[in-house]
């Protein structure tokens, strides 16, 4: 689990095919202090597992499943990537509970100018869409992000300099894909509000029918 809180921005140092995964080794400082194999890590909204370390860098393999719901399979090498190490408790949620399953890819459609901050709009599809709410919260390439507004096919956000500046958000430029995780609370209260029952739901009737 994540907050969206971005620690550090990476570097891309080298991206090699293996079968059908891409391992990426990433150049870091920060967060390498306590980082060990094994541990899982946030790349650009992405959980991923740390399969090697050194002094500089540390090692992930994403796998096919990632890179069709990501944009991991489209970077390139110096590209910059948001890195974000698994929540600890009792540390402080200072953005929102972030999972790290990239649900989609969005989007940038405009970058506008405005008075302290940047607005920001990402093309989404309508199914993910749903999941999102006026002033809710929202995961972009891993960024704990506040949505302004929901539009038929596309959301704004609002992002002030010092994000722009301490992520890799300020890279992008229109037409650039991004990773997308909506709410995950959204998606529960969709689950529940749409479940319906059928067959497969085990109850008490249905095993005294069967004679248990």
């Amino acid at each position: 689990m994540f907050t969206g809180i971005i620690e550090e921005i990476g570097k891309i140092e080298g991206i090699s095919k293996h079968v059908r995964n891409l391992k990426l080794r990433i150049r870091a400082t920060k967060i390498l202090d306590d980082l060990k194999v094994g541990d899982s890590i946030n790349i650009n909204g992405a959980c991923q597992t740390v399969i090697e370390t050194d002094a500089n860098f540390f090692i992930v393999e994403a796998v096919e499943e990632t890179l069709k719901k990501t944009n991991l399979g489209q970077l390139e090498k110096s590209e910059q990537v948001n890195l974000e190490r698994a929540l600890r408790f009792p540390d402080r949620l200072g953005g929102h509970l972030v999972t790290g399953h990239v649900d989609c890819v969005g989007k940038i459609k405009s970058i506008a100018k405005r008075t302290g901050s940047f607005l920001y709009e990402f093309g989404l599809s309508e199914k993910y869409l749903a999941h999102l709410v006026e002033k809710g919260s929202v995961a972009v390439d891993g960024i704990s992000l506040t949505i302004v507004e929901v539009k038929e096919n596309s959301f704004t956000v609002a992002v002030i300099p010092f994000t722009l500046e301490n992520t890799s958000l300020g890279t992008k430029k229109v037409e650039d894909l991004v990773n997308i995780e909506t709410d995950l609370i959204g998606k529960y209260v969709e689950r529940v509000l749409t479940f319906k029952k059928d067959k497969s739901v085990i109850t008490v009737e249905w095993l005294k029918d069967k004679g248990w």
